[in-house]
């Protein structure tokens, strides 16, 4: 948790923006893997954390904006949850340290929201538990709760977490921190006859000793062509790529997320390495590209330009450059965005409406293949945390329909990619912040990303 001033001055600019009426927030409750008493492991609501910092199951948070009063509704332990979990600080103890001073039991929260006298703000809902609490306190059904959420309080909201504070970048470059050992773990165990869920699970388990998780399920696999590869069974062998995408979550919740694939033994082979230095080169050029008053979208079309002309020298595609991105030709090899907002969450407020934070009234989603799916593609301003992403693929089913199809064949040498279809994939990865001039690396120390580099790290470990 921050400082109780954080979480009051926040709460504050959000009453601000918006003109009237009533915030509910709610945070999360636990959720049963298989019965009742056997949760997963608990994680609270990312806004609901932005806000109160309370990372506690089962409360909700009224702001009543026209009488200036803020509420914070659960309930004390019972003897039952003393002797299970503990004799831990009452309620009213944790809504003090946070600045909030009346705490109500949960079943009064109708009397304070239900009674329509007020509008009402809330969140899209994206857990069924909260979809039934809403559509409990306003007495209407769930698909109108899901279309009658505030776009308003939505809007305000992200405008307030998409600029990271100071104390923000400091939780992120912690996290920024895990996810480098990580991932350095990875390299140095990349040698054949190792599995790879051996990896994946030494890797996780740093996450867990020095945050509180993953960031997300860990992408571990010689089959980078499958973009979220959450298979580990594999054992590495000479002659394969092993692309590891992870991250870890920090004790504040603040996330990372890196990418690097590594060869087996740290021994790219001619054409592994001509594919690596395109990826390489369109990660680093589109780090020189970042900053403020840029599009993020701008970005990602000169990555898929970097990406068109290397493949083009190596005769895997052909043409001129700006015709063959308009037809949305190199999406064959990256299918997806360039990359996402992250924060407290590794795809930043994507529960609030993916469009909603990556774009707005300026700068619009493309509908092309590939390009449609750049998460994040608004004007970049100080503050903006965001991953950068490159990757080349080579998915046999998808060039397979491509040809047949016959879209894009005069930019794709369909022949030439016969000798590919075994390749894999590779996706280089780095995090950023948006600074006033540029763009920094959330975390300072930048993790070993020339085939020299990461073979060094392949074989001693450090660097």
């Amino acid at each position: 948790m921050f400082k109780k001033e954080v979480y009051i001055q926040r709460r504050e600019a959000l009453k601000k923006s918006l003109k009237s009426g009533i915030v509910l927030l709610l945070g999360n409750g636990e959720a049963a893997v298989n019965y009742a008493g056997n949760d997963y492991a608990f994680r609270q609501d990312s806004t609901f954390i932005y806000y109160l910092g309370l990372d506690t199951p089962d409360l909700a948070y009224v702001l009543d904006i026209d009488n200036n009063k803020e509420y914070l509704f659960g309930d004390e332990l019972t003897m039952d949850d003393i002797i299970w979990m503990g004799n831990l600080p009452s309620l009213k103890d944790r809504a003090a340290e946070v600045g909030i001073s009346t705490v109500l039991p949960s079943a009064d929260l109708k009397k304070i929201v239900g009674t329509g006298l007020a509008p009402a703000h809330y969140l899209k809902p994206y857990r069924y538990r909260n979809l039934l609490i809403l559509s409990e306190l306003f007495n209407c059904k769930t698909e109108e709760i899901v279309h009658n959420y505030s776009v308003e309080l939505t809007k305000a909201v992200i405008k307030m977490r998409l600029i990271k504070s100071a104390e923000e970048i400091r939780e992120l470059e912690d996290a920024g921190a895990i996810g480098y050992a990580m991932h350095l773990t990875a390299m140095n165990m990349c040698h054949k006859g190792v599995s790879e869920r051996e990896i994946a699970g030494m890797i996780e388990g740093l996450a867990l000793a020095h945050g509180s998780r993953s960031s997300f399920a860990t992408i571990l696999s010689m089959n980078g062509q499958t973009l979220h590869n959450h298979d580990h069974s594999g054992i590495l062998h000479a002659g394969r790529l092993m692309l590891c995408d992870a991250g870890a979550e920090n004790l504040n919740h603040y996330a990372s997320d890196f990418t690097r694939t590594t060869a087996v033994d740290g021994d790219y082979s001619q054409k592994q390495t001509e594919i690596y230095n395109i990826v390489l080169k369109a990660l680093n050029d589109s780090i020189a590209l970042a900053k403020p008053g840029i599009t993020y979208k701008s970005v990602h079309r000169n990555a898929y330009k970097i990406i068109f002309e290397g493949l083009r020298d190596l005769g895997l595609m052909r043409g001129e450059t700006e015709a063959a991105l308009d037809a949305g030709a190199p999406a064959l090899f990256m299918p997806h965005g360039l990359g996402h907002a992250m924060g407290l969450d590794v795809h930043d407020m994507e529960d609030l409406g993916e469009t909603l934070v990556g774009y707005d009234d300026e700068i619009t989603r493309d509908t092309l293949f590939g390009y449609k799916s750049l998460r994040f593609g608004k004007r970049l301003e100080p503050g903006h945390v965001l991953t950068v992403e490159p990757g080349i693929y080579f998915v046999p089913q998808l060039i397979e329909k491509w040809e047949k199809e016959k879209i894009n064949t005069e930019f794709i040498n369909f022949s030439a990619l016969k000798n590919y279809l075994d390749f894999g994939g590779i996706r280089l990865e780095d995090d950023i912040i948006i600074t006033d001039k540029g763009c920094r690396p959330v975390y300072g120390k930048r993790l070993p990303v020339t085939p020299e580099e990461v073979k060094f790290a392949n074989t001693n470990g450090t660097v």
